[in-house]
């Protein structure tokens, strides 16, 4: 490839959401007498996938 042919490229960085902007997302409505196993079970998944991704960036924090 020559010199030439990166001149057409853009400098500017991907566009991401800023982190004071993020949130994380939550199911608020939960009636637990209306619950059959399956919302209890996808209750603990989930909470089990928060927990791995507050690991994950406190991990990521310390490594910098």
């Amino acid at each position: 490839m020559g010199k030439d042919e990166h001149k057409g490229k853009s400098k500017k960085p991907l566009g991401q959401t800023p982190n004071n902007q993020q949130v994380e997302s939550k199911d608020v409505e939960f009636a637990e007498d209306l619950a059959d196993s399956a919302d209890f079970e996808a209750q603990r998944r989930a909470a089990e996938a928060e927990e791995r991704t507050r690991q994950e960036k406190h991990n990521k924090r310390r490594s910098l």
